[in-house]
């Protein structure tokens, strides 16, 4: 019988019960597998024996939340403050005190988005807020932690998911892979990091148990061929997962039109990062590409960011001040690398518009909301059989 994504959700494996929140997230329909398919979320059989691995830095519940529409807390009137609490209560845990190797300002030509200390902060943050939209979890996949012996960390960034892997699966070596050194100095022995481009041939033989993609987007100019080189380096039965953010903001309600400054400045970015080969919004194209590649058990889920503390619901209003933190961190860097870099605007040009872009987010003058998507499938097993037999030939 069929499981629903209710009862998987509210499953002692994938939510977690934390003071002062329920025990079961706000639940609604998921970008589920199509009817008919064989899926890790549509079977019992396929639940993992070890619950996927909590993240020390989370603490509240996760939901799937793709077609709920968000109430609006009326009293919540505080933007600041509520990203004050966020920089105090949760800030320090997830900041990173080992970064080496990033000088201000530099950057990577494969890579479009900013290469520096502020952005290794607001990638910290955009990783606690992926964990506590999925439920406190690193990943969702159902892995077995005594299969799994060699992970994969690709786009690995400042290292902190691979670092809590590491210490989650002490048993298993944990490769992360990067454009830039800016991981910390210190780590768990069974973790290790490299310089590579992920889009450049992939030639070492190496094969893992588990790779793992994240926040991609804006490095990632064919991804069908990603998808690929990550299905021929997995073993048999391994899994991959990805998760991207879609950074194209809506609202349910309303509150944000094309009035808004926001709006010119998101569709401006958007348009401009297709324009140079760089989808911003994979995230509803990952499920086809990995059932094209031959990937099966693929589970698909969407969940709602909101931008800011304006939700009722406590889940929600936490993740969105975790959003509008990383948001507001990130916001001056990321445009003054696509505007100035790729349209040849003047830095004051575009600190006039970011400004007036912060401004409307600070005040809470539309109730935002983004997309963040999870996608994980598995390498069949009978891949095993037909590559043994190839040898053999």
């Amino acid at each position: 019988m069929a499981e629903t994504t209710a009862s998987r959700l509210d499953s002692p494996a994938a939510a977690e019960t934390t003071e002062g929140h329920s025990s079961n997230p706000p639940v609604a329909s998921a970008a589920s597998p199509a009817a008919g398919s064989s899926t890790a979320a549509e079977t019992t059989a396929a639940q993992p024996s070890d619950p996927p691995a909590a993240s020390p830095n989370a603490s509240t519940p996760g939901a799937a939340a793709n077609n709920t529409v968000l109430e609006v807390d009326e009293g919540e009137t505080s933007t600041e403050d509520a990203i004050m609490r966020f920089d105090r209560d949760v800030g320090s845990s997830i900041a990173s005190d080992g970064i080496v190797g990033a000088a201000a300002g530099l950057t990577c030509e494969a890579y479009i988005m900013p290469n520096d200390e502020f952005e290794a902060e607001r990638l910290d943050m955009a990783h606690a807020m992926m964990v506590r939209a999925i439920g406190n979890r690193l990943f969702l996949a159902p892995i077995e932690k005594g299969k799994v012996h060699e992970i994969l960390d690709i786009g690995t960034g400042t290292g902190i998911w691979a670092v809590e892997m590491g210490d989650i699966f002490e048993n298993a070596e944990v490769t992360g892979i990067d454009l830039s050194a800016i991981q910390p100095s210190w780590v768990p022995s069974n973790v290790r990091f490299e310089i590579d481009d992920v889009e450049s041939p992939w030639l070492h033989e190496q094969k893992f148990d588990f790779i793992f993609c994240r926040f991609m987007a804006a490095a990632i100019a064919d991804w069908p061929k990603l998808v690929k080189n990550i299905f021929d380096h997995l073993n048999p039965g391994g899994w991959a997962e990805f998760h991207e953010m879609d950074p194209e903001i809506y609202s349910d309600d309303g509150t944000y039109t094309e009035k808004h400054a926001t709006w010119a400045w998101n569709q401006t970015f958007l348009k401009t990062m297709r324009d140079i080969g760089r989808d911003p919004c994979p995230g509803p194209q990952l499920e086809g590409w990995v059932r094209e590649r031959g990937f099966e058990n693929v589970y698909h889920q969407a969940y709602k960011a909101p931008l800011g503390p304006w939700p009722k619901e406590a889940y929600y209003k936490d993740l969105g001040i975790i959003n509008l933190a990383q948001m507001l961190d990130g916001l001056e860097g990321f445009t003054l690398r696509v505007f100035c870099g790729v349209l040849d605007r003047t830095q004051e040009e575009v600190l006039v518009e970011t400004a007036g872009v912060r401004k409307e987010m600070k005040e809470g003058a539309y109730h935002g909301i983004y997309d963040l998507h999870v996608v994980y499938g598995q390498k069949p097993l009978a891949v095993a059989e037909a590559e043994t037999s190839h040898a053999n030939a």
